[in-house]
């Protein structure tokens, strides 16, 4: 898991540019191929409607044309003193009946000539009860059927209109009928005496608008109940669609002639046009997925997108890796400075910004190389200074105190006591203060404490024992000068307040990478701070060093680092240890 970060961690910079172009590439190329495919949409859908708009003006003109036939054909009837008398006769002998018949199918057949350019049948049906048609057969209705009927009702409502009705009539026949219909009505004093029929075939009809049609072209003429009168998609004639009414409304609202909107499922072009002699709307439905799937190509327009994306991408990945690798190569050098201690210089190449970046980074290098070597020759300065005020700071009172023990085995005869004493404190002195090196062997420094605990021995007598117990392969070891003289001092002259004697034991000690001293007494023991493990107490003593217990602290960890210093642990009346932890060095 870690391998992933690891591999891309220096590339950061190039993997988001590269996400951020191929996001942008991708929404740039999905927003213009999909504006291409509508505006290609759109403008199909235009053209294409400027076209439809024409052949639907065509419908209309043939649909006028029949009204205009059948209107001629009503005209005559209405004009014919004949049929008006025969309609309006009250009493037929069957002479007189058989002669009514005669004329009015000879007059029928005069009407007829109107309407040669189609098959129909005519009936006219008196107020007098007298009827008659010209083709019974082609349209099958009874005189009680027709009077009965709503064809009557709704001819009767509008006498002086001329209305166009679909025979909903059910005769177990998949025939339907359009009627058109007039009352029959004296012009001068408004009396009605009968109503005729014009009855066609619905597919006398369709003719007009049926080689205009095909798969997924439709036509419908609905009336104003909503009522599909006459279509090429013969299983909805008579049916009622919910919405075809409102589509009418908002066509006519549009200044495009034409709407976009879903019927039966499928979303539709339609147009419409308004025939005002049969009160009616021819409405035109075009399968939008047949019309415009078959002219714009999506699959291959989304293809050749994917294609343009992809040489894109391919392009700014190069380009985006060429202008990020001499950064991810700068970053790389600069975190892998520290490994190299701060001494590898990072190579200046690539784009202006990264050289500028190297050149600055190596200027950083070249100022901290310095400030280290200033440091640490200050502290070495430091060090040296602090290790020459020790040299320096030997207690007055010692010395003052020592010539005089000197003195008095003198003038007691102690010859071989008193040059024991000499030579004890000269070589105190020689390697406190002859001796400028900042650190002893562990032999050199357990002779001084020898000379030290001898020379206060002669001055104090041998209450107090020292023992030392030093590994002999740590003999050769370096530690710090003067280490443990603080701590020997301590005990000698604090650690024996109340008790009269004691022993202090002096232990050096291996234990692996680590060296190990400790100044051991069982004398009066102390407070400890339990923060820092040193002792707490506020008396001010004047002792050997003139640095105490914490300063020894600070100067180990100044030179080793933390994990090395001073701890101590004390009980009252049990005793004192001191633990000094150093590492390790021969030199």
């Amino acid at each position: 898991m870690r391998f992933i970060p690891e591999r891309f961690k220096h590339n950061g910079l190039f993997i988001v540019m590269f996400f951020i172009t191929v996001m942008m590439i991708i929404t740039v190329s999905i927003t213009i191929t999909w504006t291409t495919i509508r505006m290609s949409e759109q403008f199909f859908i235009k053209k294409f409607s400027i076209t439809n708009y024409k052949v639907m003006s065509q419908v209309k003109e043939s649909f006028e044309s029949f009204n205009y036939s059948v209107v001629l054909a009503s005209n005559n009837l209405l004009q014919s003193n004949m049929i008006k008398n025969i309609l309006t006769h009250e009493q037929f002998s069957n002479k007189e009946k058989l002669s009514a018949y005669f004329n009015t199918g000879q007059q029928l057949k005069h009407v007829e000539t109107n309407l040669d350019a189609y098959e129909e049948s005519i009936l006219i049906m008196g107020r007098n009860g007298f009827s008659f048609a010209t083709n019974r057969a082609y349209w099958p209705i009874t005189d009680e059927e027709l009077r009965t009927s709503i064809l009557a009702s709704n001819t009767f409502k509008e006498p002086k209109k001329l209305i166009y009705q679909l025979d909903k009539r059910k005769d177990g026949t998949n025939r339907r009928f359009i009627v058109a219909s007039k009352v029959l009505m004296d012009r001068i004093n408004g009396t009605v005496y009968g109503s005729m029929y014009f009855a066609f075939e619905e597919s006398e009809f369709r003719r007009f608008f049926t080689s205009y049609t095909g798969p997924g072209n439709n036509v419908f003429v609905v009336d104003k109940q909503g009522i599909i009168v006459s279509s090429n998609r013969t299983k909805l004639i008579g049916k009622k669609p919910a919405d075809l009414l409102s589509y009418a409304e908002k066509i006519e609202k549009s200044s495009d002639h034409y709407i976009i909107e879903n019927f039966m499922g499928k979303d539709q072009i339609i147009s419409m046009e308004y025939l005002p002699s049969f009160d009616m709307y021819l409405f035109n439905m075009i399968d939008k997925q047949k019309a415009v799937g078959d002219l714009i190509d999506k699959k291959d327009i989304v293809l050749i997108s994917m294609a343009i994306v992809f040489v894109a991408l391919i392009i700014v990945f190069l380009a985006t890796r060429r202008l990020t690798n001499s950064l991810s190569s700068l970053v790389k050098q600069i975190e892998d400075a520290s490994k190299h201690e701060f001494h590898q210089y990072v190579s200046s190449a690539g784009t202006y910004e990264t050289m500028k970046i190297g050149n600055a980074f190596n200027s950083m290098l070249d100022e901290l190389h310095l400030y280290v070597d200033q440091l640490v020759e200050s502290q070495k300065q430091k060090r040296n200074a602090e290790l020459a005020a020790l040299q320096q700071q030997i207690n007055p009172h010692f010395l003052y105190n020592t010539l005089t023990s000197i003195k008095f085995m003198v003038q007691q005869g102690g010859k071989e006591e008193t040059e024991a004493t000499i030579n004890a404190l000269i070589s105190l002195l020689q390697n406190t203060i002859g001796n400028v090196s900042e650190t002893n062997t562990i032999s050199q420094e357990v002779d001084n404490l020898k000379n030290y605990v001898l020379i206060n021995q002669k001055r104090y007598g041998n209450r107090i024992k020292v023992n030392y117990f030093v590994a002999p392969d740590c003999l050769g070891y370096h530690v710090p000068k003067l280490i443990l003289q603080p701590f020997m001092e301590n005990s000698f002259f604090h650690g024996f307040n109340r008790k009269m004697s004691g022993f202090i034991n002096v232990l050096v000690w291996q234990e692996e990478s680590t060296l190990i001293c400790e100044v051991v007494d069982n004398g009066d023991g102390m407070e400890i701070s339990s923060e820092n493990k040193l002792p707490n107490t506020k008396r001010k003593q004047q002792m050997f060093s003139g640095i105490g217990v914490r300063n020894v602290h600070e100067r180990i960890q100044l030179i080793y680092g933390e994990p090395f210093g001073v701890t101590i642990s004390s009980e009252v009346g049990e005793g004192t240890k001191v633990r000094v932890e150093l590492p390790i060095s021969s030199i």
